[in-house]
C-alpha cells in the first residue's frame, strides 16, 4: 500500500495515470465530487470512463451511453480486464469485497495486465480497508475536502440568493466572509451547501455560528472526539496574566493576513502546574477567545482491545481536526495518556507507543491550521519526547495563585454566585489562603454558599473564613511533590502568571546576579 498526501488530490491522480498506476484506492464519501472531477480528466485525456456499482452494475459517464447487468464483483473485475481501449474504471464501495479471496486474487493479476492496456482501475469508498496481500498492489489516496476556493465559490453562488440589506452588511464589514470560508472548511461540498442555505433561511444571512454548528456532527461522527460548547471567557480566570496575554496577542495568527504579515502558524502550548490552578479553564476560554472550534480529546479513548484499532484512531482524530480546521485540539491531562510509553514494549505490545509516536510526529510536522492546547498536573509521568523543542510553541507553569491574584479569583466565583465582591474583605480573604489553589477557592466559596442556604442567612465574609478553615489545602498535603515541579520548572518552562515566581526563583535570580557583580568587582580590583 502506497500511501499519497499531497496538495491537490486531482493532480495526484493526473500524475499516477500518466506514470500508469493500474490499481489506485481512493479514500472519500463525496462520490459525486470525485467523479465530476475524473470525468474531467478522462475528457482531458480522452478515456472512456465506466462506475460501477452492486445495484447497478456498470454505467458509462464518458465516451458513450452504455450500461452493464454486471452486479457480482467478481465479474465485474472480468469486464475490467476484457474491457478494450484506454479506459478509467471506478467501483464505488468495493471495499466489503476485499474480504473474499478470489477477488483479492483477481486484482492481484490485474495489475501487470491494466497497465499495458493504459487501464485504471479505482476503488472509491469512504473507509479504507486493506488486506495485507493488497498493501503492495494498490496506491491510496485520501482524497482532499473542498479547499478555500472551492468553498468560497459555493458562497458566491448562494450570496445572491441573501437580501440586498444583509449583502451589504456583510461587503462592509472587513474580513467577514473570509471567517465565514474559514467556518465552513471541513465541510464536504454538499455539507456547505446545505449549511450556507440553512444560514440563509435560518438568518437571511451568513450566519458564523450555525455553520460552526454543523461541523459538530463531523465530531460526534468520529466517537473519540467530543466538540467542547466554550462558554467560558478570558476574564472567568483569574491571574495567568502573561498567559492569557500570550495567547491574545495570537488570536488573529490564523488569519490570510497574518500568513502575507509573515507570521508562522502557531502550533500549541503545553500547561503543567499544580491540579487547580486553571490550566483546564484557559483551555477552555481559548475557543471563545479566538472564535474557533475546541475539540476535546479523551487519550483514553484511543486505546482500544482490537489490534490495530488504537493506531487507526490516532490518526482518525488527527485527520478530524485536521478537516474541521482552524481548530482548537484540547489534551487534558496528558500524562494519564502517555505515561506508559516506556513500558510500552512489555506491557501493550508496543501499541502505546507507535500511538504517542504518531501523534508527537504529528506535532512537529503539522501544517494544518489545528492548535493544541494539553495539560498535565505530572510533568514527571511525561515522556521527554514531549518536551522537545519544536512539538509546542511554548511550554507554561502554572503555580498557585499569589495574592492578589487569590482576590481576583475570591472576586470572579463571588461575582458568579450573583454577590457583589465589594461587599466582602477580599484582602482579608486573600491573606488567610496562601496555599490555596484557584479550584480550593471556589470550593470554600460553594461550601459557604451551602451553609448560608441551609441556615437561611447570606453570604459574607467571616462564613467564608470558615469554610476556609475547613480545607486542607493540596499544597499542604503534597507539598514535596510540588516542589518538586518547581524546581523542574524554574530552568524548563516560562511563568503564567507575571507574580508566578516563587520565592526559590527569585532567590536563584538574586543570587546569579549578585554572582555576576562580584565576579565584576574582581575583574577590576586586577
Amino acid at each position: 500500500m502506497h500511501a499519497v498526501e499531497s496538495i491537490s488530490s486531482q493532480r495526484e491522480v493526473e500524475d499516477l495515470i500518466k506514470a500508469r498506476y493500474p490499481l489506485l484506492y481512493l479514500v472519500s464519501s463525496e462520490e459525486s465530487r470525485v467523479e465530476k472531477l475524473l470525468k474531467e480528466i478522462a475528457r482531458n485525456r480522452e478515456m472512456r470512463l465506466e462506475v460501477w456499482s452492486v445495484t447497478e452494475g456498470f454505467k458509462t459517464l464518458f465516451g458513450g451511453q452504455a450500461k452493464r447487468d454486471i452486479y457480482d464483483p467478481f465479474k465485474a473485475l472480468e469486464y475490467v480486464a476484457a474491457g478494450e481501449g484506454r479506459g478509467l474504471y471506478i467501483l464505488r464501495d468495493f471495499h466489503p469485497f476485499l474480504k473474499e479471496p478470489k477477488v483479492v486474487r483477481k486484482l492481484r493479476d490485474l495489475g501487470d495486465l491494466l497497465r499495458q492496456g493504459q487501464k485504471h482501475l479505482f476503488i472509491l469508498s469512504p473507509v479504507q480497508t486493506m488486506p495485507p496481500e493488497l498493501e503492495k498492489t494498490l496506491t491510496v489516496i485520501d482524497w482532499d475536502l473542498p479547499n478555500r476556493g472551492e468553498i468560497e465559490g459555493i458562497a458566491k453562488k448562494l450570496f445572491l440568493q441573501i437580501p440586498e440589506v444583509s449583502r451589504q452588511k456583510i461587503q462592509d464589514e472587513p474580513g467577514y466572509m473570509e471567517r465565514v470560508v474559514e467556518a465552513a472548511l471541513g465541510l464536504t461540498e454538499v455539507e456547505a451547501e446545505n449549511v450556507f442555505a440553512k444560514s440563509v433561511v435560518r438568518t437571511k444571512t451568513f450566519d458564523i455560528s450555525t455553520i460552526i454548528g454543523e461541523k459538530k456532527q463531523i465530531i460526534r461522527k468520529s466517537g473519540i472526539l467530543e466538540y467542547y460548547e466554550a462558554v467560558e471567557d478570558v476574564e472567568d480566570v483569574g491571574g495567568l496574566e502573561i498567559l492569557k496575554d500570550w495567547l491574545q496577542k495570537r488570536r488573529h495568527a490564523f488569519t490570510a493576513r497574518a500568513r502575507e504579515f509573515g507570521l508562522p502558524l502557531p502550533k500549541g502550548i503545553l500547561l503543567i502546574g499544580i491540579p487547580g490552578t486553571g490550566k483546564s479553564l484557559t483551555a477552555k476560554c481559548v475557543g471563545s477567545m479566538w472564535g474557533m472550534p475546541l475539540l476535546r480529546l479523551d487519550v483514553g479513548k484511543i486505546f482500544s482491545g482490537l489490534v490495530g484499532s488504537s493506531e487507526e484512531n490516532i490518526r482518525k482524530v488527527i485527520k478530524t481536526a485536521e478537516a474541521i480546521a482552524p481548530a482548537v485540539l484540547w489534551l487534558d491531562e496528558l500524562e494519564k495518556g502517555f505515561s506508559g510509553t516506556g513500558s510500552s514494549n512489555f506491557s501493550d505490545g508496543g501499541t502505546t507507543s507507535r500511538v504517542f509516536g504518531s501523534f508527537v510526529t504529528w506535532l512537529q510536522e503539522k501544517t494544518s491550521p489545528v492548535f493544541v492546547i494539553a495539560t498535565a498536573n505530572n510533568v514527571h509521568q511525561l515522556p521527554p519526547e514531549l518536551l522537545r523543542k519544536g512539538r509546542f510553541d511554548e511550554i507554561f507553569f502554572c503555580d498557585l495563585p499569589a495574592r492578589e491574584e487569590r482576590k481576583q479569583i475570591f472576586g470572579i466565583h463571588i461575582r458568579r454566585k450573583k454577590r457583589d465582591p465589594q461587599n466582602f474583605d477580599l484582602d482579608r480573604l486573600a491573606e488567610v489562603t496562601p496555599d490555596f489553589s484557584g479550584a480550593e477557592i471556589e470550593t470554600v466559596v460553594t461550601a459557604s454558599l451551602y451553609d448560608a442556604f441551609d441556615e437561611n442567612s447570606d453570604l459574607d465574609t467571616d462564613r467564608l473564613q470558615r469554610s476556609i478553615g475547613d480545607i486542607v489545602p493540596l499544597a499542604v498535603t503534597m507539598r514535596e511533590v510540588i516542589e518538586s515541579m518547581r524546581e523542574w520548572a524554574k530552568t524548563r518552562a516560562r511563568s503564567a502568571s507575571a507574580k508566578g515566581q516563587t520565592p526559590a526563583k527569585r532567590t536563584r535570580l538574586q543570587s546569579a546576579g549578585e554572582a555576576i557583580i562580584d565576579n565584576t568587582e574582581r575583574k577590576l580590583e586586577i
